[in-house]
């Protein structure tokens, strides 16, 4: 009995932790779409000893300076297009280096991976107790 529930208390504790780091993603989309900075960006080629796929997305912040972005493994999945192609890029207010694609995609695909893992955590601890 004590083992089963030490389980069920650490599976409910991890959905719970997974949930609200979800919950916390979609806040942070949420304050991107209210309050965030939307500029074009154009999708250029990495670098030939870069063997990651995608492009990079070069964008100017408010200010004018020159920035890179790096959409990362979920780039291609999301929406990014093909290299010389113009993307809509968001960023808060202050922070251009933490600049994401403007596409829902994109935005809120971590807060449905944090969720589905809340909802296998859950899952588990429910499969231990029966």
């Amino acid at each position: 009995m004590g083992v089963e529930l030490l389980l069920l208390a650490l599976c409910t504790g991890l959905g719970l932790g997974f949930l609200l780091l979800a919950v916390r993603s979609v806040l942070a989309a949420l304050r991107l779409w209210l309050r965030g900075l939307r500029v074009m960006g154009v999708v250029t080629a990495r670098g030939t000893s870069d063997r990651r796929r995608g492009g990079l997305v070069m964008f100017a912040d408010h200010l004018g300076r020159s920035l890179v972005f790096d959409p990362g493994r979920r780039g291609p999945w999301c929406g990014l297009p093909r290299l010389g192609r113009s993307v809509p890029v968001v960023y808060a207010r202050n922070q251009p280096t933490s600049a994401g694609l403007w596409t829902a995609r994109y935005l809120l695909s971590p807060a449905f991976g944090w969720f589905l893992s809340s909802t296998l955590a859950f899952g588990a601890g429910v499969l231990m107790t029966a």
